[in-house]
């Protein structure tokens, strides 16, 4: 017989003891054991001391939005040899436009809303905003940008240079097999070049739109369900949820309800397999501190999305910055190749958890969290 759904625990009045769990460390927490696990048991690691494409409005500053911390350069932080590859042909394709291209260049400046500040480099058109929209304000409308079109592509734009630069040189070596009369040699080259693009895919989603539901910021399986006795971003008792990604699972995250970004801290950090409990404490993450922004939920409600690094995935994107507004189910960055995804959200007497340890959900269609008093459907959700 199934479980019962483990509900989110009341606020408790009066002191609550400081504790270790302290989600604007990034990731730097240790188990007391006030925590209460509700997934499966495992060992409890030895604590460690130590950090959509499409334009989105930015709210005007406030006193709790920080500003974007120093380690935060771009939307991949971590680099890479891709990023390096990409941002090198971004110079090439510049020099073309503004030798070969004038009028064009000249037309985009005309189009292009606000300015450029805080990008390193120039921005002709919206391709040059790539890894650094969290710098700058400028943007173009979607109904005047050429290059909108790949936002609808069924693929990640985050990763369309990984895509390009594993997959061509794997269909070269497939057809250089089948020429050369040993067509047998090409079988593990297009095996190889099917997985690459798998990972990449993007496939649109149906977000819930029922009140006050908290949904999936990731695919894969629920790993984790663990209750808090103190987050000092939540500012009481929390809920954590975590998320274990495979390669072979969709890896954009978003948005698991509305709000506002208030801060970003990013950390880097090693690369465990993201099924161990101690990576969620020292692999390399990016930490989001949000606002929810939903009629159905208490004002200024806080929440945590953390995204982690793995042995295979060693490059977070994060679209986001500071003082950004983001809708329910909207995507805003993915981790490149298997990794872990968490959600912390306050303890509520209202709300209860709609999954299970070893559940499978999907990003922006799962209901991870939902009111007591409704009795809503959970789609997405699938047993494994």
């Amino acid at each position: 017989m199934p479980r019962r759904a483990p509900s989110i625990r009341p606020r408790r009045s009066g002191r609550v003891k400081r504790r270790l769990v302290d989600s604007t460390r990034g990731g730097q927490e240790s188990f007391p054991s006030t925590i209460k696990s509700l997934g499966k048991p495992s060992p409890e690691p030895t604590p460690v001391p130590v950090h959509p494409m499409s334009h989105v409005e930015t709210l005007p500053s406030h006193a709790e939005v920080q500003r974007l911390p120093p380690g935060v350069t771009s939307t991949q932080p971590g680099g890479g040899t891709c990023l390096r590859i990409e941002l090198a042909w971004g110079r090439v394709r510049r020099w073309y436009l503004k030798t070969f291209r004038a009028g064009f260049v000249k037309r985009m400046r005309e189009l292009r809303v606000g300015e450029p500040t805080g990008c390193p480099h120039e921005v002709l058109d919206s391709r040059d905003l790539k890894f650094y929209r969290n710098q700058t304000d400028c943007h173009w409308p979607a109904t005047v940008d050429p290059f909108a079109w790949r936002e609808r592509i069924p693929f990640a734009r985050w990763g369309l240079a990984e895509l390009q630069l594993m997959t061509w040189p794997l269909v070269a070596l497939a057809v250089a097999a089948v020429i050369a009369g040993f067509w047998y040699l090409a079988i593990a080259p297009v095996v190889c070049a099917g997985l690459v693009i798998w990972f990449f895919r993007d496939p649109p989603r149906r977000v819930p739109r029922q009140a006050g539901l908290w949904i999936s910021p990731a695919d894969g399986k629920i790993a984790e369900i663990t209750q808090l006795e103190h987050d000092d971003f939540i500012g009481g008792p929390a809920t954590r949820i975590g998320i274990f990604l495979s390669i072979f699972n969709v890896h954009i995250n978003r948005a698991p309800v509305a709000g506002r970004v208030l801060e970003l801290r990013y950390t880097p950090g090693p690369f465990l397999n993201a099924l161990d409990p101690k990576s969620a404490l020292v692999n390399e993450n990016m930490w989001i501190g949000c606002v929810a922004d939903e009629p159905a939920l208490p004002a200024g409600q806080r929440f945590v999305v953390r995204q982690i690094a793995g042995a295979i995935a060693r490059r977070i994107v994060c679209d986001l910055r500071p003082g950004q507004s983001v809708a329910r189910g909207e995507k805003f960055g993915m981790i490149k190749l298997g990794s872990r995804t968490e959600l912390i959200l306050p303890a509520d007497d209202e709300f209860e958890v709609a999954v299970q340890v070893g559940q499978r959900v999907k990003a922006g269609e799962t209901v991870l969290v939902r009111p007591r008093r409704a009795n809503h459907t959970e789609p997405g959700a699938s047993r494994g």
